[in-house]
């Protein structure tokens, strides 16, 4: 097997592990604050919101750091160091006795985290550049069935062991997955020798983004993920308005959710080869419009198998754009410093998916639940614009005249 080849397997085992042991453990955490002592239902809301953010907060932080340090001492480095911390800080939150400690704890977690960024940076740089699409859309795919089956292993763990067993069980899960990185990853990684002029992170923030695209790139994503990600957590309202008199609300709401995620998974190892042969920005527009397509018809759906098909499609549609991004943000990063430029990409996305989930609950409250499919896809839309404006021209002038021609009449 080749190098290459090898270290994807490896590292797609990795990204499930890591994306199912975090994913495991966010909701329960409601229940876990009850279990240390809080009984005031504002407070569990009040904690449950801290916490969660806490970890974002320090992760879009510390994200920058990390990838400078990949780049000077190696991917490989970096993953293993994310691994064993997040082992040690979420093992450790099952021994929490009260809030404060498990803030505590999520903030030093989302400090150490980074699992993710890492592996897509080791696989962008250690992959053939023909074959980027496929080896970053198989990695996608292996985070998304983390991420999908994370809470139903969860759950069935908390229900046959207890909550605080949850903890230490996802800690061994991450500490396995370290563990395979060490002892199977090969990495090829130059150490750059000492350069006379040196930079902080702030420089390196200014070179990056001074390579154009770059800058609008970082913005799409963030567009992106504010679409992707701000409809989830209200899924479970829309199912109940659908599901009326239902005794089954919460298997049906997970249904729902799960039926993105597996066509998610299912079409990005596809949809990522297909940007090998045809270009990776042609598979992002096809794939925009695609879940435009498919997110406007949610709105105004009135059973809830309606609901579930159109999420699945929605979800293959949404395949082929992150790693579509990740390819071309290979393109673009400057040579040597492609972990900070993932790390900044990192940044980006953990902010649009902040924004995304405060403000889809905004649109909600003020205007109902249907019309979260409406902003869904108008922040589509948005993205699939500026990529055109700001990124697609950069693209064509790479091009031969042969391929440019087919590749604007594409973008029209």
């Amino acid at each position: 097997m080749d190098k290459w080849k090898r270290n994807l397997f490896i590292l797609y085992v990795g990204q499930f592990l890591a994306m199912a042991s975090t994913s495991s453990i966010t909701p329960f955490l409601p229940l876990y604050l009850q279990e240390l002592g809080l009984t005031d239902p504002k407070k569990v809301l009040f904690w449950s919101g801290m916490i969660y953010g806490a970890n974002l907060l320090t992760a879009f932080l510390f994200s920058p750091l990390w990838g400078r340090l990949a780049d000077k001492y190696g991917r490989k480095m970096m993953l293993v160091r994310s691994g064993l911390g997040m082992a040690v800080t979420i093992t450790l939150m099952g021994v929490a006795t009260s809030p404060l400690q498990l803030l505590l704890l999520r903030l030093v977690n989302g400090v150490l985290s980074g699992f993710g960024p890492a592996a897509v940076a080791l696989t962008a740089t250690n992959t053939p550049k023909e074959r980027s699409g496929y080896a970053l859309g198989i990695l996608h795919s292996g985070a998304v069935a983390g991420t999908i089956c994370g809470p139903l292993l969860g759950g069935l763990l908390a229900d046959h062991f207890g909550l605080r067993e949850v903890f230490f069980y996802t800690g061994i899960s991450i500490f396995a997955a370290a563990l395979i990185v060490i002892f199977g990853v090969r990495e090829t990684f130059e150490k750059k020798e000492k350069s006379a002029e040196r930079t902080d992170m702030l420089q390196d923030f200014k070179l990056i983004v001074a390579r154009k695209p770059m800058a609008s790139m970082f913005v799409s994503s963030a567009i992106l993920r504010a679409a992707m990600i701000g409809t989830l957590p209200l899924i479970p309202l829309y199912v109940q308005q659908l599901a009326t008199g239902s005794d089954n609300v919460v298997v049906l709401a997970g249904i729902t959710s799960a039926a993105m995620g597996i066509a998610n998974m299912i079409t990005a190892p596809h949809l990522g080869k297909l940007g090998d042969r045809i270009g990776s920005h042609r598979v992002f527009v096809y794939a925009v419009f695609g879940a435009i397509i498919f997110a406007v018809p949610q709105a105004f759906v009135h059973q809830l198998w309606q609901l579930i098909a159109l999420r699945f499609f929605t979800g293959a549609c949404i395949g082929g754009m992150m790693p579509s991004m990740n390819v071309l943000v290979r393109q673009y990063a400057p040579a040597g410093m492609e972990s900070r430029t993932y790390s900044y990409v990192n940044c980006a996305v953990l902010l649009g998916g902040l924004a995304g989930s405060l403000g889809m609950g905004a649109v909600a409250s003020g205007f109902g639940l249907p019309m979260i499919f409406i902003m869904m896809a108008a922040l589509l839309l948005i993205s699939i614009i500026w990529m055109r404006v700001k990124v697609f021209p950069h693209i064509a002038q790479r091009e031969d005249p042969a391929a440019l021609a087919g590749g604007q009449e594409l973008i029209k």
